[in-house]
């Protein structure tokens, strides 16, 4: 059996209202689309309608933020006296927009307006006491913070010491001690009344944008949208009206650097929607805050210069392949370091990049299924990285109760950063087995994938994936549609520059459907399995003006017992790492093929040997008898075979000597009665041309039959031999046997051989 990666809930479904199902599929639905909204909680038409609509007018008041109304005020005398303000950002990307938009409207209303964002391996996550005093050493007299945390108290504490104020905008979230900054805009300050507390950065700075203009910023709402779905915040609410107003925006956007970015990007503008901007654009931005200095994001972001914005574009895209490079060389070694028996992943090394390990931490967990915090060593011995999990572990709880190890530690309950002096890392590591044990976590679930539907191939239709997009945009709070599907796998390859991709058909009764699954490379062998369940998402692939449904892979899982079909492949070397996992060899030659740590591993065949004590069972060559395998697999409970039944003796391809050949052989052997085999096999085989390893079988033939005697090598005719056929042979027999097992184990297709396992 093949267990889902993550935890897999079938979304509650309820009989549907037949009003409200007759008044969708009078509207032109499908009754499939009717019945997943109707599950999703939307139950009347007038739900529905609301869902589509993104109106401007239903944009909350920024002014019922907290201290929007104080905000606004000290901008504008600021403005009026000619005071130089500073907007300081963060260096992603949802940092990079609202500084975007905060700058571009400070500008519109004639402020003296400068921007910095932290280079995050100098100066570190929130306003930094150094960076504010150099800036403040440079002329600035107001601060507006942006996307930067709540929590920078000690450097604004030095900006009020010298007379400047701050203005916190921000949407994280609120610590228990508050700055002593000049206003708190935020959504969520307890002592405001603003109806959503969902808000990005970039939203909470499109709101104060709003607030200083006195109206909606029609042209920064690709910003806002760019920074929202970047940040992953909630897609419900005012996000989701600013997420489809945006995505309407960006379509028509002037914006050159915007423009130049998704030319690099590979996105047609006209089809841009959020998984655009989650995969493509997002990550461009966020790049270059993760290897160095962020700031020209902004100037990307701002800028009416076309070669500016071309070069720097080409710059971000540059960035991002370095970025992708990084992570992938960081995700190779860390996963070599990988203790399969620990509870918790903790991983360190000297010299891994801190930027990116956040993104290697998801790697790990995704491959491994279990919560992972990355590190990197400096040359102070100082530990610092992040930290991924899944659903079943608090990471900031478990965490929380062990700060004693740490230097510097915060996120939440799946994502953590943490600093901490290298020698204590192993006690660190031991503390989290420890505490999964007493708390009695169970890790082996992974996190929950909500499924929306189990579909038909009658029902994966151009229209009703047409009908999905309904739905959009997609995210955070509001997923898009997991659907579970069963197929036989047909027409399957893998793809991409590294094989980690595949792509491949799912054949239901009178259809078919295509299937692309990114990352699903190096589990070819256990999609391809029979009785094999997927999910994933529909979607639409256009080709020449041709539209087609595809099913984009999620998940998969398979019951009974896997047998992987490994025939033909005997340089294999990886070791499967389980305890419980048998190599199986029925001849002691066929050790010899294999790796010497793998050869510590093999096992030969024996009566004796506890066959239900193994959950996998690696079968490396071929038995005598076919029917040994079928018994040994209904002794068993496993849950893989692996099967590469390596012939040494290539029984099957060289077959059964004739008899014209036994007495060629016998012939040979009267005229040269003494031959040293050690040394003349090679030509004996070469001047009877009997293909080498049949003539070896031959010899041991007649050496049983006590034709001839073999001592040191040296094979010598026996005088008078008694006549006996050739059949009276036991090592003929096993031949014949061997023939036999190796015809149909190696002859016949995997799906012959998995149903003949079953018996």
């Amino acid at each position: 059996m093949k267990k889902s990666s993550f935890d897999w809930q079938m979304r509650v479904a309820s009989p549907m209202n037949d009003a409200f199902k007759a008044e969708l599929i009078k509207q032109g639905y499908s009754e499939t689309f009717a019945e997943l909204l109707w599950n999703r909680n939307i139950h009347t038409t007038e739900e529905f309608s609301q869902l589509l609509q993104a109106n401007i007018d239903e944009l909350h008041d920024p002014f019922l933020m907290h201290d929007m109304d104080k905000a606004v005020d000290r901008i504008q005398m600021a403005i009026m006296e000619g005071q130089a303000i500073l907007v300081y950002g963060d260096y992603d990307a949802d940092g990079i927009t609202s500084t975007s938009i905060m700058l571009e409207t400070l500008e519109m209303i004639g402020a003296d307006v400068h921007y910095s964002l932290p280079n995050r391996f100098i100066h570190g996550y929130g306003p930094n006491t150094e960076l504010f005093a150099e800036k403040i050493n440079e002329g600035i007299q107001l601060i507006i913070t942006v996307d930067n945390g709540v929590a920078g108290n000690e450097a604004i504490d030095f900006a009020n010491s010298q007379g400047v104020d701050v203005i916190v905008t921000d949407h994280h979230e609120l610590p228990p001690v508050l700055p002593d900054a000049y206003c708190i805009v935020h959504p969520r300050h307890p002592e405001g009344n603003y109806p959503f507390g969902e808000l990005a950065g970039a939203g909470v700075a499109f709101k104060l944008a709003t607030a200083l203009l006195e109206e909606v910023p029609l042209e920064m709402l690709d910003l806002v949208t760019i920074g929202t779905v970047a940040d992953l915040v909630s897609m419900t609410g005012e996000n989701r009206n600013l997420v489809k107003l945006g995505l309407q925006a960006i379509k028509q956007t002037q914006r050159l650097g915007l423009l130049e970015l998704l030319k690099v990007s590979g996105v047609d503008l006209q089809k841009v929607d959020e998984t655009s901007i989650g995969f493509s654009l997002g990550p461009r931005l966020n790049a270059i805050g993760r290897l160095g200095d962020p700031n020209p994001a902004v100037e990307l972001m701002t800028t009416f210069d076309e070669d500016v914005a071309h070069d720097l574009a080409g710059k971000l895209d540059q960035i991002n392949n370095e970025r992708k490079q990084i992570v992938q060389d960081t995700t190779a070694e860390a996963t070599a370091l990988v203790n399969p028996e620990d509870a918790v992943h903790l991983i360190a090394a000297e010299g891994w990049n801190p930027g990116v390990l956040g993104i290697v931490a998801g790697n790990i967990l995704k491959q491994t299924g279990k919560p992972t915090i990355i590190l990197s060593i400096d040359s102070k011995g100082v530990a610092k990285g992040s930290g991924r999990s899944i659903e079943a572990l608090d990471l900031f709880g478990m965490l929380n109760t062990m700060r004693s190890e740490f230097t510097h530690f915060g996120g939440h309950a799946a994502a953590v950063g943490l600093t901490m002096p290298a020698e204590n890392i192993p006690v660190l590591q031991k503390m989290m087995n420890e505490y999964i044990i007493k708390e009695a976590i169970d890790l082996s679930k992974g996190s929950t994938l909500l499924i929306d539907e189990a579909l038909d191939f009658s029902e994966i239709t151009l229209k009703f994936t047409e009908e999905l997009k309904k739905l959009a945009p997609f995210g955070t709070d509001n997923p898009a549609p997991h659907f579970l599907v069963k197929g036989t796998v047909d027409f399957f390859k893998r793809i991409g520059s590294d094989q980690q991709h595949v792509k491949f058909s799912l054949q239901g009764a009178d259809s078919q459907l295509d299937v692309i699954g990114f990352g699903f490379g190096a589990e070819s062998e256990e999609i391809q399995q029979p009785e094999t369940q997927f999910v994933g998402d529909l979607e639409i692939n256009e080709w020449n003006g041709q539209k087609k449904v595809q099913f984009r892979l999620l998940d998969f899982a398979s019951s009974g017992t896997q047998v992987i079909d490994r025939r033909a492949k005997h340089t294999w070397t990886q070791k499967i790492e389980d305890e419980k996992a048998l190599y199986l060899a029925f001849k002691k030659p066929s050790q010899r093929l294999f790796t010497n740590e793998l050869q510590r591993s093999i096992m030969l065949y024996d009566k004796e040997i506890d066959w239900s004590a193994y959950e996998q069972l690696i079968v490396l060559d071929c038995p005598n008898q076919k029917e040994l395998l079928q018994e040994i697999v209904a002794l068993g409970n496993f849950q893989r075979i692996y099967l590469f039944l390596y012939s040494p003796d290539e029984a099957y391809l060289n077959g059964l000597p004739k008899r014209e050949q036994f007495a060629k052989l016998y012939q040979f052997f009267l005229k040269q009665p003494r031959v040293d085999i050690r040394y003349k096999l090679r030509n004996v085989s070469n001047y009877l041309r009997i293909p080498e390893k049949l003539l070896v079988f031959m010899i041991h033939v007649f050496s049983e039959l006590k034709f001839v005697t073999i001592n040191d090598g040296v094979l010598q005719m026996v005088d008078s031999p008694q006549n006996r056929a050739f059949e009276e042979s036991k090592i003929y027999q096993e031949r014949m046997s061997q023939i036999d097992s190796e015809e149909f184990l190696l002859m016949n297709d995997i799906q012959t051989i998995r149903n003949w396992l079953k018996g």
